[in-house]
């Protein structure tokens, strides 16, 4: 048999097995080296294939994609600085669990470390980064390898899916000829690809681990449930049962399932970023225990909240294995799936708090909520604003993408809760500003309406990923903060600093026309500076098939004293609620 027919058997075995094992979407970049395996996934034609020229671009959008439709994506280049482009991506996606399945093309090993043109050390080059690295076997018809084929297609989407979910890579060595012969029969073999099962295991608590737990919380008294950024089915319900039965409060991160939806949301305190924000609040308030699901929340003042705190009871809950708990200060791991424990830790009804802790809870979450929501619709509008207005007109069953820096922090202040059913996502894995729009794009694939929400840097950082929007069609809301620099540093002690160097190394400023961007990009364009305005620049994009922009202008100054004035008021309420006797902790 012929290397051409080798070839094209061992690849088609390959990409028909990596589709039966449910992978839907394959993000390819062109190039030379990686042609076996391009061709081939067009040629099959049952995985979606998109193209993207860009690696860094690609791999933030498989990001977005993976996260938004909860299935393993994979990704395909070249050999060379190709594959080093995947590396932000790859990171991101291994810290916030997302499964992507990187393959690299690579030189035959004959060609390496010998000054061949495009070849570099691809064995395992993203570390520990990912979950299995694998180099595959040199393409062979022999039926023992093409199960081996099998075998690794189906063990790399069982390890990208399976708790904790994560990023794999597969480095494949390929001599040329480079083009398949899919004039061959029987190429795809369907009769003898593998299955693949994901089980969903039963993970309540056993009794001796409730009573394990609550010996640990007897008598305590002042204790609350975090949930941080997580996407667990049935997680809300569970969690709403949880605090119903205990009577505790949720502080509920923007990125967690608690702050929309259909579920009771009575015990669901969303402001609590706001109402710890002044440290003289912090040490008033006394905690015994905190039981704390999904991964650690935005809010630096709870960071800092919970680390001034000591003899405090700390679980986390994690669903197979995993220490993100950097506080400092020592916790009790549970491990299970997290609705399944919520529901367990639900059935002990000896564990109850106090109604005047709880209640206390409400009343300055509702005290924040009226300080917050207050728009002054005839001044110009704040990076507040921006959140306020987009909760109040994104259509239901849609998604909110959210960038980092101050955009994530301005959703975790201002985005309160709703009934509406809205999914949340940004990438907090690293919280890096880069490929934020690639990762908005693929969560647009669905079908679901996405609105982005993301400052002028992060936005000029990862601009290079609207080329897919020109490419395809998506339907994406842009709204752009553009404050001329890095805002988030306004905020910071660099700020307080007289120097003549924060502005050049932090604030950062740029002058790029946004509308003239919008215009190479196709993008239909708004710049709104009243709130009525920006309200009806929302809906008109809401009707438009494409990508929208809509840009908001502001004073990294003025969106300083904006926001501490907000945040004095919401001190003062909170302190002012002290003096009353039925608030004393």
């Amino acid at each position: 048999m012929n290397y051409k027919e080798s070839l094209t058997r061992y690849v088609a075995q390959f990409v028909a097995q990596l589709y039966s094992s449910g992978v839907k979407h394959v993000v390819i970049s062109p190039g030379s080296r990686s042609t076996p395996l391009a061709l081939t996934f067009a040629e099959f034609g049952s995985s979606k294939v998109w193209v993207d020229i860009d690696e860094r671009s690609a791999g933030y959008f498989a990001l977005g994609l993976a996260k938004q439709t909860k299935e393993a994506v994979a990704l395909l280049c070249t050999s060379g600085t190709a594959a080093a482009n995947y590396y932000p991506a790859v990171i991101e996606g291994y810290y916030s669990r997302v499964p992507l399945i990187v393959l690299t093309a690579d030189r035959p090993h004959e060609l390496r470390e010998v000054g061949a043109p495009q070849a570099i050390d691809q064995i395992k080059m993203y570390g520990d980064y990912v979950k299995w690295f694998h180099e595959m076997a040199l393409p062979d018809s022999d039926s023992k390898v093409l199960q081996y084929v099998r075998n690794q297609a189906n063990r790399a989407v069982t390890t990208a899916m399976h708790p904790n979910r994560g990023p794999v890579h597969l480095n494949f060595p390929f001599r040329e000829p480079l083009i398949p012969d899919f004039a061959i029969d029987d190429i795809w073999q369907e009769e003898k690809r593998l299955g693949f099962l994901q089980t969903n295991s039963s993970s309540y608590l056993a009794e001796q681990d409730l009573n394990g737990i609550a010996d640990k919380l007897k008598n305590k008294r002042k204790g609350i449930i975090v949930c941080g950024p997580a996407d667990n089915e049935g997680l809300a319900q569970a969690m709403a049962a949880l605090a119903q039965s205990w009577n505790i409060p949720i502080l509920a991160d923007p990125l967690s399932p608690l702050r929309n939806g259909k579920h009771d949301k009575d015990y669901v305190i969303e402001c609590y970023d706001a109402i710890l924000k002044s440290e003289e609040v912090r040490r008033e308030i006394d905690i015994d225990f905190v039981i704390r699901f999904g991964a650690m929340p935005v809010s630096k003042p709870y960071l800092q909240w919970i680390q001034s705190k000591t003899g405090v009871e700390h679980f986390i809950v994690e669903e197979v294995e995993g220490d993100r708990d950097p506080t400092g200060i020592g916790a009790h791991y549970v491990y299970g799936k997290p609705d399944h424990i919520a529901r367990s830790l639900a059935s002990r009804k000896d564990i109850v708090m106090p109604s005047e802790w709880l209640q206390s809870w409400q009343d300055w979450n509702a005290k924040a909520k009226v300080i917050l929501q207050k728009v002054n619709e005839e001044e110009l509008l704040t990076e507040g604003d921006a959140v306020l207005g987009i909760q109040e007109t994104i259509p239901a069953d849609s998604v909110l993408y959210v960038g980092n820096s101050m955009p994530i922090r301005d959703v975790d202040t201002f985005w309160h809760t709703s009934d509406r059913s809205h999914q949340v996502l940004a990438n907090r894995g690293t919280n890096g500003i880069d490929g934020v729009i690639s990762s908005a794009l693929g969560a647009a694939v669905s079908g679901r309406r996405v609105t982005l929400l993301i400052g002028d840097i992060s936005f000029l950082h990862s601009m290079n990923g609207l080329l897919l929007a020109n490419q395809y069609r998506f339907d994406l809301t842009i709204v752009l903060i553009n404050n001329a620099g890095g805002g988030i540093f306004s905020f910071l002690p660099q700020a307080k600093q007289e120097s003549d160097h924060y502005e050049h190394l932090f604030g950062t400023p740029q002058q790029i026309d946004m509308k003239k961007v919008s215009e190479i990009y196709h993008m239909n364009y708004n710049q709104p500076t009243k709130w009525k305005d920006f309200l009806a620049a929302l809906n008109k994009s809401y009707q438009y098939h494409g990508v929208s922009m809509i840009e908001i202008r502001t004073d990294r100054k003025q969106n300083v004293e904006w926001h501490r004035e907000k945040w004095g008021k919401v001190k003062d309420a909170i302190l002012d609620s002290f003096e009353d006797e039925n608030h004393v902790l």
